[in-house]
């Protein structure tokens, strides 16, 4: 008898997460298709997604070495094989999402699968990310941009901190309701946030103002911009005000004076105002965060001590000078203490210092020739000025231009920190473990279309995540997670661990379900296994083999 063992373990709950959203067929109804081909477009992507969600670190070019042992005909359809995903086809399949779209494919994707899980997009929080590549991606002349048109690989600001790479800007809008990606696009790596966030925000003025109910738009301070105000007043939306604005610092002064907080929980208070600004009726609230005061403690010692290390040698310099009177004394002194910010100067006196005509020393009844001016004083901190400072620093300040009635200011605050949720899938795209390292692509608009690639990706691991924790609290359930101790919110990477050593074992020469055994399967898989249900309780639900093999 023939025994052949198949990996399954995690890539039975991708693979049906993807067949439940119709991902393969709605990207095969768009995508051209081919009477020769093997797999499908959709196929393809479906392919890609699950390398990508396999956290096995390889590289494109691999993914048929990484199909290699897993079950084709059980995660796909009879037929299929793991050199069907060679890197012509995938190539291909690039192409082909670039030539009909990004941009408006993913769009296509995500919003069917928000109406499959029936996501709540009412609060919608966008940011940008940049991705770094090594290359020379050599810079397209204007004639060959103005006919291709794909983005630009070029030197920007590095939010991965490699300034010496060129990179690309990605953009993306998530929902508040479990991070689940909205929209994505590709921007030159030289775009900046202000020029992202103003043409964004002019495209969502349509989507906003025909929904049935109020939505929002989630983004930090970049969004708050002169040039975005038309913009921004044709929307409902939550930003922090830059602290580069006279207004920011004085409305937080204006709080810490009054002294009039509200509480939000034991580390936030708030004082709110409405306020005009940018020709828009805001409100605005100067939130105090414990956290950051802490921060502050820290950042302005280490600004005060530094200061004076730069000050005390300031001051030595200046009272070793010699004025021709006291009043060019007064005005050198008042120049230096218009660089105080920290400190003061204290015990101040000016000394004059006779000069007599001749050398050596002076006879008694010697004529005065000149008399020269000397400054003394002591350099001290200011603490009022220090105080000043770390409370200022303890504050931030978030905006809305919804009513009251529309968005109240505890909502404010809350669905702002919720930002973090466009900030944990961008933390997810760029894992050493992701398929990142894929990027290593000659041809900029195959970037453009594997960024797309690789936020579906997301979107499938969101989703997932979104639909076993809202089932578990349902349920009631609980696992264990990574030190034994019980838990409603597990992360799908950790789900995905717990599901390592799940085999396919065949019996036979043919493939068959009458022949195919499950192995590994325990009571915690199975739990999670029926909370994430449909097509992911088909990949396993096999008859498991009563004798064992």
């Amino acid at each position: 008898m023939n025994i052949k063992i198949k990996r399954l373990d995690h890539h039975g709950i991708v693979a049906g997460v993807i067949d439940d959203l119709g991902l393969v067929q709605l990207i095969d109804q768009h995508l051209p298709q081919d009477d020769k081909q093997e797999i499908s477009p959709g196929e393809a992507v479906k392919g890609m997604i699950m390398n990508g969600l396999g956290f096995s670190n390889r590289p494109l070019s691999l993914t048929p070495q990484f199909f290699t042992n897993l079950p084709m005909e059980h995660l796909f359809r009879d037929g299929v094989e793991a050199a069907h995903f060679n890197r012509h086809k995938l190539g291909r399949t690039l192409d082909q999402c670039y030539d009909f779209g990004c941009e408006s494919l993913f769009a296509l994707l995500s919003r069917q699968a928000c109406e499959s899980e029936q996501v709540n997009c009412q609060f919608q929080s966008l940011d940008t990310t940049s991705f770094s590549l090594t290359g020379r991606y050599d810079q397209l002349t204007d004639a060959e941009a103005v006919e291709e048109q794909p983005i630009q690989i070029k030197h920007g600001y590095s939010k991965d901190h490699r300034p010496d790479l060129k990179q690309v800007v990605q953009e993306m809008i998530v929902s508040q309701d479990g991070g689940i990606p909205l929209a994505c696009k590709s921007w030159d790596g030289n775009a900046s946030d202000n020029k992202i966030f103003k043409k964004r925000t002019k495209a969502l003025i349509d989507s906003f103002k025909s929904s049935e109910t109020p939505k929002f738009l989630v983004a930090d301070s970049k969004l708050y911009h002169k040039d975005n105000a038309d913009f921004l007043k044709e929307v409902r939306f939550v930003t922090l005000i830059p602290s580069t604005i006279k207004l920011e610092q004085a409305s937080i002064a204006q709080a810490l004076k009054m002294s009039q907080w509200q509480r939000l929980d034991d580390n936030y208070k708030y004082t709110a105002f409405n306020v005009e600004h940018l020709d828009m009726a805001q409100r605005w609230l100067v939130v105090y965060s414990q956290a950051a005061h802490r921060r502050a403690l820290d950042a302005v010692a280490g600004q005060v001590k530094k200061a004076a290390t730069k000050l005390e040698k300031e001051l030595f310099h200046l009272q070793a000078q010699r004025f021709a009177c006291q009043h060019d004394a007064e005005k050198a002194l008042k120049q230096f203490e218009k660089k105080l910010k920290y400190h003061r100067v204290n015990d101040i006196s000016y000394l004059p210092h006779k000069q007599y005509e001749g050398k050596g020393r002076p006879k008694t009844d010697a004529e005065i020739k000149a008399i020269m001016w000397q400054i003394t004083a002591q350099l001290v901190q200011n603490e009022d000025a220090i105080g000043q400072r770390i409370e200022q620093k303890s504050c931030f300040v978030l905006a809305s231009n919804a009513a009251t009635q529309d968005l109240s200011d505890t909502a404010i605050f809350h669905h702002y920190k919720a930002q973090s949720s466009v900030e944990h899938g961008f933390r997810f795209l760029k894992d050493p473990l992701f398929f990142v390292s894929s990027l290593f692509i000659k041809k900029a608009s195959r970037i453009d279309a594997l960024l797309m690639v690789m936020t579906l990706s997301l979107l499938i691991y969101a989703i997932a995540q979104r639909r076993l924790r809202a089932n578990m609290a349902k349920a009631k359930l609980t696992i264990p997670n990574q030190i034994k101790q019980a838990t409603a919110t597990p992360t799908m990477r950790w789900v995905f661990q717990c599901f390592e050593g799940i085999n396919l074992i065949y019996h036979g020469d043919k493939y068959s379900y009458s022949k195919v055994f499950l192995d590994g399967m325990d009571d915690i898989r199975l739990k999670i296994i029926q909370c994430l249900g449909d097509n992911s309780i088909r990949h396993y639900k096999i008859q498991k083999s009563g004798d064992g093999v």
